[in-house]
């Protein structure tokens, strides 16, 4: 489906309206039109068959980790990342109008919001419910009213679902940061003299040390690897992938060096894409 003439160009993400996803689309891309889609896969297909210029997905959060299943979605996206965003993770207690916090008897959310939130909820003494999305907590709440229920979700969710907002900023803690990667049709191609970021997968090949061979360019050729991670491909224990940033262009003579040495000791080599760092990225890394 393509974009309609006179429309603003559209950001698809996973979850409901008024989600983290949504929160950051619009705030980062605030030309766009946010694109709620049910899952990654969905947000994916909707960049490659137009009916988005961009997706907003999150990778990996502060506090709890890495995020479930996007890494192996990423080679088979089709698509580049072209961009990187940081956004602070603030939760609020919301119910339907007129319900006082008192009243409150359950909570519910996706399970990593209230884990992120387990202290507070647990000086109010409520019970723990789970949902599948942020704000659809909020969603359902809305279509479905009930005076003991409340939801853990964005601000954005009480003002799109109509509810009240009856405690503030509930995360435990406050340095909570989820990092987004931006994703494109077309790849990206920083400025030079920018602070950039290449990221790729790998695979090994079958030899010993096969590994340490294949990072060990990255270090003769003073390379800073700011993120490695494996997961499983195919459901298969013999068939692990790493994916992997790096400072600097594939076009920087001593990063070209160190990926000619990766790829001589790997089967499986892929680009995903080369984009320019977040200024908050230095700052994060630091504890700032």
């Amino acid at each position: 489906m393509s974009k309609p003439q006179g429309k603003k160009p559209r950001i698809a993400f996973q979850g409901e309206l008024g989600a983290n996803s949504d929160e950051a689309c619009r705030t980062h891309f605030p030309d766009h039109e946010p694109l709620a889609c049910a899952t990654f896969e969905e947000a994916f297909e909707a960049v490659k068959s137009r009916a988005a210029e961009l997706a907003m997905i999150p990778v990996e959060n502060s506090i709890a980790g890495r995020v479930a299943d996007v890494h192996h979605l990423l080679p088979s996206s089709g698509l580049y990342i072209v961009g990187e965003r940081f956004k602070p993770i603030r939760f609020q207690l919301m119910a339907n109008p007129g319900v006082r916090l008192e009243d409150v008897k359950v909570a519910v959310s996706m399970p990593i919001a209230l884990a992120q939130c387990r202290k507070s909820l647990r000086k109010l003494g409520v019970k723990l419910a789970q949902a599948s999305d942020t704000a659809g907590a909020a969603k359902e709440l809305a279509e479905h009213p009930d005076p003991h229920r409340a939801a853990v979700s964005p601000r954005l969710a009480a003002e799109i679902y109509g509810l009240d907002i009856l405690l503030e900023d509930i995360e435990d803690e406050h340095n909570n940061t989820t990092r987004f990667i931006v994703m494109a049709r077309e790849a990206a191609h920083p400025p030079r003299g920018s602070a950039s970021v290449t990221a790729f997968v790998f695979r090994v090949r079958n030899l010993p040390a096969a590994l340490y061979k294949a990072l060990g360019g990255f270090a003769t050729n003073g390379v800073n690897m700011t993120k490695l991670e494996s997961y499983m491909e195919g459901g298969r224990f013999t068939a692990t992938m790493f994916y992997a940033e790096v400072d600097g262009r594939p076009d920087d003579a001593h990063l070209a060096r160190a990926l000619e040495e990766l790829s001589f000791f790997s089967e499986r080599f892929e680009l995903l894409g080369v984009f320019e760092a977040d200024p908050l990225r230095k700052e994060l890394h630091n504890g700032g």
